[in-house]
C-alpha cells in the first residue's frame, strides 16, 4: 500500500463536511435524499459531500450511472461488481467497497466470491474471462497501464466497446477512491 493509501485509510474526520440544503441547493439535495433512501442510509455521504459541486455533480451521477446501468454499458452488472469491489480492495476504500458489497450481493456476489475477489485473479476457480477482467484491473491500478499480455487475455473475452468500457470503469472508480480518501468521506453503514 502506498503511503498516500495508508494517509487516506487513516482519515477519521472528512476534510469536507457533507453539505445540507444551503450548501446543496434545491435540486441537489433532493438527489441526495432520494440516493440515501434508497441506499438504505440517512445520509449517503458521498453524495452530500460531491453534491456541493452544483451542476458537477449531476454531470457525474448522470456519468457514474451510465457506467454501472443498463442500457449505458453493455458489461454484465455482475462483472461491473467484480471490478468495481476490487478496485476497492486495491485502493483500500471502505466507502467504496462497504457499498458494492450491499450492490454486489443484488448482482450475485456471495461471501465466497467477495472472497475470492479479494484474493485476486490468481484464485484457480475464476473462469478465464474473470481472470482477465481482474489481472487487468489489477494492472491498470497499481501501475495506471495494461501490459499487451493482460490486453490481449482480456480482448479474448471483450469486444472493443466493452474494452473501453471496462477502462472507463475501473479508472472511474479508482479516481472515485482517490477522491473519498483525499475528502476523507466517512462510511455511510
Amino acid at each position: 500500500m502506498s503511503t498516500h493509501d495508508e494517509q487516506a485509510a487513516d482519515r477519521t474526520t472528512p476534510r469536507v463536511p457533507p453539505g445540507r440544503f444551503r450548501e446543496l441547493g434545491p435540486v441537489n439535495w433532493a438527489a441526495w435524499r432520494v440516493i440515501s433512501r434508497v441506499s438504505g442510509t440517512s445520509d449517503a455521504k458521498l453524495f452530500s459531500t460531491f453534491g456541493r459541486t452544483g451542476g458537477l455533480f449531476r454531470g457525474w451521477l448522470h456519468y457514474s450511472g451510465v457506467l454501472m446501468l443498463l442500457p449505458g454499458t453493455k458489461l454484465k452488472r455482475f462483472e461491473i461488481e467484480l471490478v468495481v469491489l476490487r478496485v476497492a480492495h486495491l485502493r483500500q476504500c471502505r466507502y467504496e467497497m462497504g457499498h458494492h458489497i450491499r450492490l454486489g450481493r443484488r448482482a450475485g456476489v456471495t461471501p465466497q466470491i467477495l472472497d475470492r475477489i479479494l484474493a485476486g485473479p490468481e484464485d484457480p476457480d475464476w473462469s478465464p474471462r474473470h481472470r482477465a477482467m481482474l489481472a487487468a484491473t489489477d494492472q491498470l491500478v497499481t501501475t495506471g497501464d495494461i501490459d499487451d499480455t493482460a490486453w490481449a487475455a482480456l480482448a479474448e473475452h471483450l469486444d472493443e466497446r466493452r474494452l473501453v468500457e471496462f477502462c472507463l470503469l475501473v479508472t472511474q472508480y479508482d479516481g472515485l477512491a482517490t477522491t473519498i480518501g483525499v475528502l476523507g468521506i466517512q462510511p455511510d453503514f
